[in-house]
């Protein structure tokens, strides 16, 4: 079973939901972009949430500030997310300012802004789950969406929920994280695209 857990934590990586959250959100919104021109916002954001994170990954174990690519204590995490909190805020500014896809510009404002408040609470010995942040940021963001463009996303938010309990009881398995934190992670998450989007 453990090793059930961890291909189910490697598949619903954080840094893999982005790029799933934009390829539905060019399914089930409509815009007037091309293929290609979709084709090359989506290798922005893959670039930028996924390439890159993995890149800096690989070059902090080659400098030994992590033991592994799981960052599994609060000192090790510190510095990615601080990078990670940068990029995504820039990721947001970039598509904010894309007519027709400033929605997802929202999404990465909004991730930024709670993985800022994960950074705030590792001073609280708080090792929040942005396994389940993730979650929380890509259920809430299409329950805007619906708000906005008048869309039942109900099936995709039924599946995201059920899928969030899946990693999150994967995540209690390894041990990863407690039952607090991983409810921290989710409610944190949940609440950020609201709280971006009513200040936008």
């Amino acid at each position: 079973m453990i090793k059930f857990y961890k291909t189910i934590s490697v598949i619903f990586h954080p840094i893999v939901l982005p790029t799933i959250g934009t390829i539905f959100y060019f399914l089930l919104i409509p815009n007037s972009y091309n293929s290609k021109e979709r084709l090359t916002i989506l290798s922005l954001i893959f670039v930028t949430t996924y390439l890159i994170p993995v890149l800096i990954l690989i070059l902090f174990k080659r400098l030994k500030l992590i033991q592994t690519f799981n960052t599994r204590s609060i000192k090790e995490r510190k510095i990615p997310v601080a990078l990670m909190i940068v990029l995504f805020y820039l990721l947001g500014n970039t598509l904010i300012r894309i007519a027709q896809v400033e929605d997802i510009g929202l999404l990465f404002y909004a991730t930024s802004c709670a993985l800022a408040f994960v950074y705030f609470l590792f001073a609280f010995d708080l090792k929040t789950s942005i396994h389940l942040l993730s979650f929380g940021i890509f259920t809430s963001f299409y329950i805007i969406l619906g708000y906005i463009y008048e869309k039942q996303f109900a099936v995709l938010i039924i599946i995201t929920l059920l899928l969030s309990g899946l990693v999150a009881n994967a995540r209690l398995h390894l041990k990863a994280h407690t039952t607090k934190e991983i409810y921290i992670g989710y409610f944190v998450g949940f609440i950020a695209p609201f709280a971006v989007y009513l200040y936008l």
